[in-house]
């Protein structure tokens, strides 16, 4: 099967719109999938489910609709923007340049099978794990965004914010 090509978001089109989720169990915990370059599993990394909006879906349906795919849990009570960021960086052989809005999301249900992965998310996510903000805080790991475990922490010290808060830009 030939590899899936990303699309070229350098164009006039501008960022690609992704909608990222931070979900969060009864227990706070929230939920990161493990991911990695394609042909280097050790160039790895964990971030929040979501991806880039397809046809004319809103950024909460591709947000839900990349959930469901990414982790196969469907049960949750999507909430409002968190965050937006702005980041550029390389996967797969591409520059990915995005304008993502993080939702914050709760859910009960703290298992599922993914079932709807694309053939390179196939190849380049490896599991997913629940974490604990200490867990987080502590962790030697990367993680995207940067600084997520201290947004985390202020989340669950402060509830959501009044509006969207705009994260550093992002390049790696």
């Amino acid at each position: 099967m030939p590899a899936e090509t990303p699309p070229d978001f350098s164009g006039e089109g501008g960022p690609r719109k992704v909608a990222r989720v931070v979900l969060l169990d009864p227990a706070d915990r929230i939920l990161l999938l493990h991911g990695h370059e394609p042909d280097d599993p050790a160039d790895d990394w964990w971030f929040t489910p979501g991806g880039g909006l397809e046809g004319a879906e809103t950024r909460e349906e591709a947000a839900l609709r990349e959930l469901a795919e990414e982790t196969g849990i469907t049960d949750v009570e999507l909430g409002p923007v968190l965050w937006r960021r702005r980041c550029s960086f390389p996967f797969a052989g591409r520059r990915w340049d995005q304008d993502e809005w993080y939702y914050l999301a709760r859910t009960a249900q703290t298992a599922g099978v993914a079932t709807g992965l694309t053939e390179l998310e196939r190849r380049s996510v490896a599991g997913a794990r629940w974490w604990t903000c200490r867990e987080l805080t502590r962790s030697h790991e990367t993680v995207y965004p940067t600084r997520l475990a201290g947004l985390l922490q202020r989340l669950l010290d402060e509830g959501p914010p009044a509006r969207p808060v705009t994260l550093d830009t992002e390049i790696v």
